[in-house]
């Protein structure tokens, strides 16, 4: 039978049940008062909702609107947790870094002591990002007929919850401390990671008005040769956008077919699990719209510039208005040098005519983009580069999977590991 008062997965030392107990066991709230000066600048800190507390600049008292505030106490006060009234039920709440203490907090931030005898921070920190936390203290506290939800701290003080004694507690949260550190560390190499590729593609094409690349492989010494951008793409069907004026009616949707349209999401984004299923005549009457594996699809709208290229295995399928297809002349061109060539810093802003991947409204038209001149390398260089960036690429892939297992199997002890 299950016992309703210990967690499912539990430390093998710890055998009691856990207790219930109001969080104001081990939770105090203090108000340090300030009264705003008109020529005094004060520290303001803001309260984000995936429970980091941050400063959000300086202002000058003459700017601030309400003169009796409240400020962070960290001197006395060495564990101190944030949350807004307004936010705390979306994950707004967190403990104060060192670098906020004698910031100030409006009246709606109240500031909570914890008193690390009774309530582990890190034990703390894990519980709030839980379902049972949000169960027993958010949704018990949240008071209807209000067009915001506002918690108020006296109910979330008052509010008893199952809870485990203080080793098992600290046991608990340096637990979820270094799994957090973990997932911080990968996805601190992940930014590296993309970081570093995105420093390449500036570096490893050439900027407006040269001839080389900046960074190259060290037997590659000739000047690109300057081509027309469609001479890169077959000659026969090398570019084409999707059906304008051709939207598609629920007439000719499905619930299970062999063929769908492709749209932005399931196509630029790599997810390509059936959206819309359409039928077999309508998918012959938009056969010129079909993608084939290894074709080459752009956004041209939202975030435009966005490229992805067709996988292996994907049903037979037309592509949307959203998109832009372009089949390329396999002769002159290597496939993963291409990808990587439309990415990059110079063509991305030549394409939007802004930041690579802002999103803007409008594309350059494709007629133009065709007459564009590019500089090209030769096929083996071509080769050379694709294959640097192909590496690059199943490496942040390789860290984007570890993270997101790392993600899963905290998200998974956060709901067996409390009651």
């Amino acid at each position: 039978m299950k016992n309703n008062q210990i967690p499912e997965v539990r430390f093998s030392e710890f055998t009691d049940d856990w207790e219930q107990r109001k969080l104001s066991v081990g939770m105090t709230e203090y108000t340090n008062r300030v009264f705003i000066q008109e020529d005094k600048n004060y520290k303001q800190v803001s309260v984000k909702n995936i429970g980091e507390i941050v400063l959000r600049g300086e202002k000058i008292g003459s700017k601030i609107g309400r003169k009796r505030q409240a400020k962070v106490n960290l001197k006395d006060h060495p564990n101190t947790l944030i949350f807004t009234r307004q936010t705390v039920e979306q994950g707004g709440i967190g403990f104060a870094p060192k670098e906020t203490d004698g910031a100030i907090v409006t009246e709606n931030m109240p500031t909570i002591d914890i008193n690390e005898k009774k309530i582990d921070c890190n034990y703390l920190l894990a519980y709030v990002k839980t379902q049972e936390w949000y169960r027993h203290v958010i949704l018990k506290n949240i008071e209807g007929g209000t067009a915001q939800v506002a918690i108020h701290e006296d109910s979330i003080l008052s509010s008893e919850v199952l809870i485990p004694k203080i080793d098992e507690q600290q046991k608990i949260g340096s637990f979820f401390k270094q799994l957090g550190d973990t997932i911080a560390l990968h996805q601190h190499e992940l930014e590296i990671l993309k970081n570093t590729k995105k420093v390449f593609l500036q570096k490893m094409f050439p900027k407006e008005g040269e001839k080389v690349p900046e960074v190259r492989f060290p037997e590659f010494t000739d000047d690109w040769e300057q081509r027309k951008f469609e001479n890169l793409l077959d000659t026969k069907n090398g570019v084409r956008r999707g059906p304008f004026g051709s939207a598609l009616k629920k007439e000719i949707f499905v619930s299970k077919s062999d063929y769908v349209v492709y749209e932005q999401h399931n196509a630029i984004y790599d997810h390509y699990e059936t959206r819309y299923n359409i039928t077999e005549s309508k998918f012959k009457e938009l056969s010129k719209f079909s993608l084939t594996e290894g074709d080459f699809i752009m956004s041209g709208a939202g975030t435009i510039g966005r490229i992805s290229r067709v996988p292996y295995g994907i049903k037979q399928g037309v592509f949307n208005q959203a998109l832009i297809r372009f089949k390329i002349n396999m002769e002159i061109t290597d496939t993963e040098y291409f990808i990587q060539f439309v990415r990059a810093d110079n063509m991305q802003k030549k394409l939007t005519g802004a930041n690579p991947g802002s999103a803007i409204t409008n594309l350059v038209p494709m007629s133009e983009v065709k007459k564009w001149d590019v500089l090209v390398p030769s096929r083996h260089e071509q080769q050379k580069i694709g294959s640097f960036f192909k590496q690059l690429d199943d490496t942040i892939a390789l860290h984007q999977r570890e993270l997101e297992i790392l993600k899963n199997t905290k998200k998974a002890f956060l709901q067996k590991m409390f009651v």
